[in-house]
């Protein structure tokens, strides 16, 4: 599929079906849109009606034009009030368009929006991007594909011209989205430790980056006990990847982000029961997914700014070799762990990633995990919980969500909440009590950051969705790669 800006006017263009955007509560068709449905024979406006279209956000309505016409199906979708359009409605209309037109069997799609704040170079990457995302399917594991309908061929977004840098940008945003839902989404027998190093490999030498993985003799030098502690269990051996990105000339920022990279997630000793979800334990590696879409698409951005993705990935497995419940584990700082709770993994390999990029001489660290099921029922499917002592950190990466459409909410860092966390053999336990069990999880990562400025986001929601969702079909979302892409060029300005 192409997609390519189109500078003939909307009176003139041709092609299988034409997407049209139109304001809620302001759908009466007036100047360049009334000439159109005269040149349509009022076909338009009676679809309007006949539909009872409002021009809420996303709300689609259709219908085929008969006769010679260069155009040989119209769509028309809400982009709800006009003092309320975001950035992300551009995306989410663009969407819903492009849903509708594959459906409807269009090889050439053309879509008239309005601009974002005036600003066509964000307005026609945002428009990009929703097309890629809805339309993206994954068959990897299918025997024969379930959707055999011709897929749309080419789509044109009508007046932007000039604007195929932002389109561009779009698709190297998505090509890191798609990397991650599909490392998300693919079982835990495809995709391991060893296949998440060799996708850093990949990406390393096809864009040129640099990359160190360590193994678990190189991880026994650095002490990490706390991460090889969740290793120990699991035949596959771990694999502690650290991937950098490098501008040309002096970098403005060094910035590290770090995914926990738990490949699948049995619990442990303290195994995942019924109804614990265990088969859907793939998804532990969401947060490594995202590093690595991310780090796909700055690769080929080339943003000002060095960048280092970090992830020790794992499986946390039952075997003789099991860490038990109540063992103390040695991270990398010397601090002692009590594992009072081996399904508690997540932030013992994070304990260790973070001492390590602690070290690195950046100016921030993003960390990004699926890690508690306290914040799902603290914020839901759809919102990442932001856990950080720093507020200038909070907002870069506020207004980087804000731009890329992807949900965050900052929760606060009690600190009073440690004491739950306090051991009497140990430094502290891996779990404290169960209310406030998510910020509790961020107060335990914090113990391992001592000198760079620091975020975590609690991803446990977002990363998967059972409905079509937006740009977002059922299944993994890919999310927190445009949220990072955007930190990373923020921080670079």
């Amino acid at each position: 599929m192409t997609i390519q800006p189109n500078d003939r006017p909307l009176l003139e263009w041709t092609g299988d079906s034409l997407a049209i955007g139109l304001f809620e509560d302001a759908v009466e068709l007036t100047g360049e849109l009334a000439t159109l449905d005269q040149k349509f024979a009022g076909v338009l406006k009676e679809l309007i009606a006949e539909e009872e279209f409002k021009g809420k956000a996303n709300s689609t309505i259709f219908t085929r034009i008969s006769g010679n016409s260069p155009v040989r199906k119209l769509i028309v979708v809400g982009l709800g009030k006009p003092e309320a359009l975001k950035i992300d409605t551009l995306r989410r209309a663009a969407a819903a368009v492009a849903r509708v037109a594959k459906k409807q069997k269009s090889k050439i799609l053309g879509l008239s929006f309005p601009l974002w704040n005036n600003d066509p170079e964000a307005s026609a990457q945002a428009i990009a991007e929703g097309v890629e995302l809805a339309l993206y399917q994954d068959v990897r594991f299918k025997s024969e594909p379930e959707d055999k309908a011709p897929q749309i061929e080419t789509v044109e977004l009508l007046g932007f011209a000039g604007q195929e840098a932002a389109i561009n940008r779009a698709h190297q945003i998505v090509s890191g989205v798609i990397l991650a839902r599909q490392l998300v989404a693919a079982p835990a027998n495809a995709v391991t430790p060893i296949t998440l190093a060799e996708t850093a490999q990949t990406i390393a030498n096809e864009h040129g980056l640099q990359l160190q993985i360590l193994e678990r003799e190189d991880c026994e030098k650095l002490g990490m006990g706390a991460f090889l502690g969740v290793a120990q269990a699991s035949d596959l051996p771990p694999k502690f990847i650290h991937l950098t990105y490098k501008p040309e000339g002096t970098p403005k920022k060094k910035l590290a982000i770090i995914g926990k990279g738990l490949t699948f997630d049995s619990g442990g000793l303290n195994i995942k029961g019924a109804g614990s979800g265990i088969e859907t334990m793939k998804i532990d590696m969401g947060g490594a997914a995202a590093t690595l879409g991310a780090a796909k698409a700055i690769a080929q951005i080339k943003p000002d700014s060095e960048v280092h993705f970090i992830s020790a990935a794992t499986e946390n497995m039952i075997s003789g070799r099991a860490m038990h419940p109540g063992d103390v584990l040695t991270a990398s700082n010397g601090k002692t762990i009590e594992v009072n709770n081996t399904d508690a993994e997540g932030r013992l390999t994070l304990a260790d990633a973070l001492v390590y990029a602690d070290k690195l001489g950046l100016d921030a660290i993003v960390d990004l995990a699926t890690l508690t099921g306290a914040n799902v029922i603290a914020l839901g499917d759809d919102i990442a919980g932001l856990y950080t002592p720093d507020d200038a950190v909070a907002s870069q990466l506020e207004k980087a969500a804000q731009t890329s459409g992807e949900k965050i909410w900052r929760m606060p860092m009690e600190e009073k909440y440690f004491e739950g966390l306090k051991s009497g053999i140990a430094d502290m336990k891996n779990t404290g009590p169960r209310p406030g069990g998510a910020i509790t999880a961020a107060l335990f990562l914090k113990e391992f950051v001592k000198e760079t400025p620091w975020a975590h986001l609690d991803i446990a929601g977002p990363v998967w969705t059972d409905k079509e969702n937006g740009y977002n079909g059922s299944g993994a979302t890919g999310y927190g790669v445009r949220t990072l892409v955007n930190w990373v060029l923020a921080a670079g300005e």
